[in-house]
């Protein structure tokens, strides 16, 4: 057991927000159609349906972000069809492999601050040429990205034309979708997402909830026994209301964006104060999740007092990640950089 003032591991490490342990509990004893077809669920896709501006799309309910990214994808590929994605991408650094279980080899490229452009996707799709190599088919990304960063308007739109140019789904992993929408840096709407992307998920375990996530799906032709897919990945929950219920009580007066906003705005918070000290960032301080440079017997020192994870070794130098929650308080922001400014 860790002694830290304070964890910046991650933004799940609170179990859940009370509004949302609330609602579980009113409905605890009360009885529910099983597999996601429960009255809770019903009500919860219809607010991410109005939410995005697409009555016509299926949301379908998942317990976490690995799964729903292993689950889209399996679904929407064939047996020889890769995915194009950033080297960074969390499905390429941080899923043990998931995506290549299911036999789809993933593409990686560079990239820039975490994301795509149109350029990487087409020299991925030139070097491709016949059958004897793997088909490019799907191109992910993530909403806010693995260092924090967001995709603005003009950026995903060239990259979801180049998708329809090149006969590719396009897939966005929306674990912290909330951060991403609600940063200073965005200025995409839900309902922007729902037009240029063939499939997201909402993600809830980042943002409040107990668990879950909102696998939203926009093209027809992805829709097609979805739900067969889920059973066969084990995905399609027995007690699927438990995530229904969830997802009701962050959306039905939002809540969603309200907690998205303070994880964000927290993290500002420590980012402007760590600047103030003189401190270089690895990236852009957009979302929840910041990259300041320290020298790294500094990062040491700061180890004794709060939990966070070394990012990147640079020379005498260490670039570490702090991220911040839908409940982390002002005061321990104030403490932090009380400390950083003492070593």
């Amino acid at each position: 057991m860790n002694t830290f003032k304070h964890s910046f591991k991650n933004d799940y490490s609170e179990l859940a927000h009370p509004r949302v342990l609330a609602a579980l509990a009113s409905v605890g004893t009360k009885q529910f159609e099983g597999y996601g077809l429960d009255e809770y669920s019903s009500k919860a896709a219809e607010h991410i349906k109005k939410k995005i501006g697409k009555p016509s799309a299926d949301v379908h309910f998942i317990s976490g972000g690995t799964h729903a990214n292993l689950t889209v994808i399996a679904s929407a590929l064939r047996p020889y069809e890769a995915v194009i994605a950033c080297e960074s991408g969390h499905i390429s650094t941080h899923e043990t492999g998931a995506i290549e279980t299911a036999g789809h080899k993933i593409c990686t490229v560079r990239g820039e601050n975490g994301k795509l452009n149109a350029a990487d996707i087409e020299a991925v799709v030139d070097a491709h040429a016949d059958e004897h190599m793997v088909k490019p088919r799907l191109v992910y990304i993530s909403q806010s990205t693995e260092v924090g960063t967001v995709y603005k308007k003009a950026e995903l739109k060239e990259i979801a034309e180049c998708c329809q140019r090149n006969g590719l789904y396009l897939f966005a992993d929306g674990a912290r979708l909330g951060a991403g929408m609600n940063s200073h840096a965005c200025d995409l709407t839900y309902s922007d997402i729902a037009d240029m992307v063939d499939a997201f998920f909402v993600g809830g375990t980042k943002i409040g909830a107990l668990f879950g996530e909102a696998i939203v799906i926009c093209r027809d032709e992805l829709k097609t026994d979805f739900r067969y897919n889920l059973k066969q990945r084990g995905a399609l929950l027995s007690k699927g209301a438990s995530i229904g219920v969830q997802f009701v009580a962050l959306f039905e007066d939002g809540l969603y964006d309200e907690l998205a906003k303070h994880a964000n705005d927290t993290a500002l918070k420590i980012a402007e104060g760590i600047k103030g000290l003189g401190y270089d960032f690895l990236s852009d301080a957009e979302t929840n999740q910041i990259f300041p440079i320290f020298p790294s017997e500094v990062a040491e020192k700061l180890h004794g007092l709060y939990g966070f994870y070394d990012w990147q070794r640079m020379g005498d130098m260490t670039a570490v990640r702090l991220v911040c929650s839908w409940a982390t308080p002002d005061s321990i922001i104030e403490e932090f950089i009380g400390d950083l400014s003492t070593i």
